[in-house]
C-alpha cells in the first residue's frame, strides 16, 4: 500500500466521525504535515477541492469560533427571509386574513396545512417548500390547536334579572319542602356494537370488534336518555326511550319519575316546580309539554310549573298549572 492509499484509508475511517469544521481542520493539518505537494495529495485522497484545503489552512491559524458553532459567524447560506423580505408578512396574512390580509382569502375557509400554505405562497411568487413553511410557523410561535368553544352569543338585556327571579322561585320552593326538578334530554346513543370515543384495556392485539358503519339498527332504535334531576335531594333519575325525542316523551319521563320516586320522597307535596331549558322538546316553548304537564294530574288547582333557560329564556314563563 503506497502513501496515497494509506491516506484514503485513514480519511475513510476518521472523517465520517467528525463535523464539518473538524474535517476541514484534520485535512489542513495533514496537508501541512506532508509539506510540499501535501495540499494536492490530501485533496485527491479526501475527495475535496484544493481551495477547500487552502481555506482550511488559514482557519488553522485563526481563533476557534464560539462554543457550539461549526462555521464562523455569518457563514453558510442566508435564510430565505433575508432574500425574500415579504415572505413572513404574506405567510401571516394567509394564516390570519381577518387581521392581516384579505378576509375572503380561500385559505380562510379551508384547512391551513403547510402544503396548502406553501402552494399559495408559490402562487404569489415565493420559492418555498412545506418544510420551510413549518419552520417559519414555529419561528412565529404558531402551534397546531383545536377550536375552543368560548362564544356564547349575545346576552339578553334582562339576563341577570331573569336568572335572579328563577333562583328566587327555586329557593322559595325548596324552603317549604316542595319538589324542584330540572328536566333535559341528553345525547342520543346508538345501541349495539358501534364504535364510541375513548379507549379501554384489552389484551394486546385483541381490540373489541364493532360495526364498520354507524347505521341505526331499526330493531332496537336509539337510546334516548331523558333526565330528571331532583334539586332538593341532589339525586338524578333517567328514563331511556328508543323511539323519538318528543314533548310527550318528556312528559312521560316526568310522570314515571313522580310515580317511582317523587310521590314517595314528597308525600305532602301539592305543587311541583319544573325547570327546563329554553329550547327542544322539553323547553319552555313546547306547547305539547305544557299540555302534558297539565294532565299529569288534572283538576288540581294552585300548582304551577315554570321554565327558565339558557341565555335568559322565558323567565317565569307559565307552562302548566297543576300538581303531580
Amino acid at each position: 500500500m503506497n502513501d496515497d492509499q494509506a491516506l484514503v484509508a485513514k480519511f475513510g475511517t476518521i472523517l465520517p466521525q467528525l463535523n464539518e469544521r473538524q474535517r476541514r481542520l484534520v485535512l489542513a493539518a495533514e496537508a501541512r504535515a506532508l509539506g510540499r505537494g501535501g495540499v494536492t495529495r490530501v485533496a485527491r485522497a479526501a475527495g475535496v477541492t484544493r481551495p477547500t484545503i487552502h481555506a482550511a489552512l488559514q482557519e488553522l491559524d485563526q481563533p476557534a469560533p464560539p462554543s457550539g458553532r461549526v462555521r464562523q459567524v455569518g457563514g453558510g447560506r442566508k435564510a430565505r427571509c433575508v432574500h425574500d423580505p415579504t415572505l413572513l408578512a404574506e405567510l401571516e396574512a394567509l394564516i390570519d386574513p381577518l387581521t392581516r390580509g384579505d378576509p375572503m382569502s380561500p385559505l380562510r375557509w379551508t384547512c391551513k396545512s403547510t402544503r396548502q400554505l406553501a402552494t399559495a405562497l408559490v402562487g404569489r411568487g415565493h420559492q418555498v417548500s412545506h418544510q420551510l413553511v413549518a419552520r417559519l410557523l414555529h419561528d412565529l410561535e404558531y402551534t397546531l390547536q383545536a377550536p375552543r368553544k368560548t362564544r356564547e352569543g349575545s346576552a339578553h338585556p334582562d339576563r341577570d334579572a331573569q336568572f335572579g327571579y328563577l333562583n328566587e322561585q327555586v329557593s322559595s320552593a325548596l324552603a317549604v319542602g316542595l319538589p324542584v326538578v330540572s328536566v333535559d334530554c341528553k345525547k342520543k346513543e346508538l345501541v349495539g356494537a358501534y364504535k364510541n370515543g375513548g379507549q379501554e384495556w384489552q389484551p394486546q392485539g385483541q381490540p373489541e370488534h364493532v360495526n364498520v358503519h354507524d347505521f341505526v339498527d331499526k330493531r332496537v332504535g336509539k337510546a334516548i336518555p331523558d333526565g330528571v334531576y331532583d334539586v332538593g335531594r341532589n339525586a338524578g333519575w333517567v328514563n331511556v326511550g328508543q323511539d323519538h325525542d318528543t314533548a310527550q316523551f318528556a312528559v312521560e319521563s316526568l310522570r314515571r319519575w313522580w310515580r317511582m320516586v317523587g310521590q314517595t320522597a314528597y308525600p305532602q307535596a301539592d305543587r311541583l316546580l319544573i325547570c327546563a331549558d329554553g329550547g327542544g322538546t322539553g323547553g319552555s316553548g313546547a306547547g305539547a309539554l305544557a299540555a302534558g304537564v297539565w294532565v299529569l294530574r288534572p283538576g288540581v288547582a294552585g300548582g304551577s310549573a315554570r321554565s327558565g333557560g339558557r341565555a335568559g329564556a322565558a323567565s317565569g314563563h307559565r307552562v302548566a298549572s297543576g300538581a303531580c
